[in-house]
């Protein structure tokens, strides 16, 4: 489970996330919703140690994400599409994350073949530099890296963009699964047609707020759809069905001091 209490996160006068509290249960899709600049991607970069927040905490499985021995295997994200070397084939680029978190090396044909980027050789999608993919190639290497680990917990920020239709069903089908199987998937979004289709849940935001924290059913109830009830969810300032949180985590951690985590992302943007 994801748990985050209290999650503040401020950039300047900029406070992109606000005293943000919500759990993320295993068995089914969480859709994340906000507007553009809500602070869904910010929140998830905390959640997995690349932006560290002003105030509370993010556990998943009741421990912070620097405090997991093999990250990997516990936790997937794609909050990047291409947060890896250009010069670094898919294969080589997934060779090397497996290595790095003691995931067998058998494990990289599986999940290219997973993500459709299997072949060998140099001409092969898995043999080719990554720095030459489509930017729905590109999304699939991502979603591959977030599966190398087999984890229990999934995040995945805007996964269908760049992909075409038939990547967006096939996405669409991979989460439904992989939730199905008990394990925990954490999904943002902009396409809220999309997550009508895929989501059992939703968490939305707006300007770093929860605004919901609800199923699509009971958001979507009174509206003509659920792009209608986000529309007018987002555009007023009442919340939605949220639950006071009354749990007390703690002081959050002290800041890392040891650079990034192995993945997702090779560094830190400003």
């Amino acid at each position: 489970m994801i748990e985050a209490r209290a999650l503040t996160k401020r950039y300047g006068s900029t406070v992109a996330v606000d005293g943000l509290s919500f759990d993320v249960r295993p068995g089914s899709v969480t859709g994340f919703l906000g507007p553009n600049g809500s602070g869904k991607s910010t929140t998830m970069r905390m959640i997995v140690g690349l932006d560290y927040p002003h105030a509370g905490q993010a556990r998943i499985g009741g421990r912070r994400y620097r405090e997991l021995r093999w990250p990997l295997r516990e936790v997937g994200a794609l909050l990047e599409a291409r947060a890896f070397h250009p010069g670094r084939s898919a294969r080589a680029h997934l060779a090397a994350l497996a290595a790095s978190n003691d995931i067998p090396a058998s494990r990289v044909d599986e999940v290219l073949g997973t993500v459709g980027l299997h072949g060998a050789g140099k001409n092969s999608a898995a043999g080719r530099r990554a720095g030459k993919f489509s930017f729905g190639m590109a999304q699939r290497l991502g979603i591959a890296a977030a599966l190398l680990g087999d984890p229990g917990v999934l995040l995945l920020d805007e996964p269908a963009n760049g992909l075409d239709p038939e990547g967006i069903r096939w996405i669409r089908q991979l989460m439904k699964s992989l939730a199905a199987e008990g394990r925990v998937v954490f999904v943002s979004s902009h396409l809220i047609s999309e997550m009508a289709n895929t989501a059992d849940r939703l968490i939305v935001i707006g300007a770093g707020k929860l605004l919901a924290d609800t199923t699509v059913a009971e958001l979507s109830a009174g509206s003509a759809s659920l792009e209608d009830a986000f529309l007018d969810l987002t555009m007023g300032s009442a919340e939605f069905r949220a639950t006071p949180d009354t749990r007390d985590d703690g002081p959050p951690g002290a800041p890392r001091s040891d650079g990034y985590p192995s993945y997702p992302g090779a560094g830190r943007s400003s």
